[in-house]
């Protein structure tokens, strides 16, 4: 990836690991400039909050250990993201980074 769009983006894919809000906020700033560094990390938290929601639900109707251990799962994912965000670096979370980028891949 060509230095200065990493640049360009590095804020907007840093705030879009900031909880839902951040990552709504980052969705915006993105649209107005696009960006392909952001929009990458954007699917990959969008990813990252659709598994906390399911670890939520799993924790709540089906198993509270198997629960606790998907939001487990989902916190490292998140800190992987983070820091390759910070790193300026376009790091797939493991397990599920690639289907988070084809989940997503209407946003750019």
């Amino acid at each position: 990836m060509e230095n200065q769009t990493v640049k360009e983006g590095k804020t907007t894919a840093i705030i879009s690991y900031i909880t839902w809000i951040g990552t709504l906020i980052a969705f915006i700033m993105n649209n107005s400039k696009r960006n392909s560094f952001a929009s990458f990390h954007i699917r990959q938290m969008l990813g990252i909050l659709v598994l906390s929601i399911v670890a939520s639900l799993i924790g709540r109707y089906i198993n509270g250990f198997l629960g606790w251990l998907t939001g487990v799962l989902t916190f490292v994912l998140w800190i992987v993201g983070f820091i390759g965000a910070l790193q300026g670096e376009e790091k797939r979370v493991p397990f599920l980074g690639d289907q988070f980028q084809d989940w997503f891949k209407g946003i750019s």
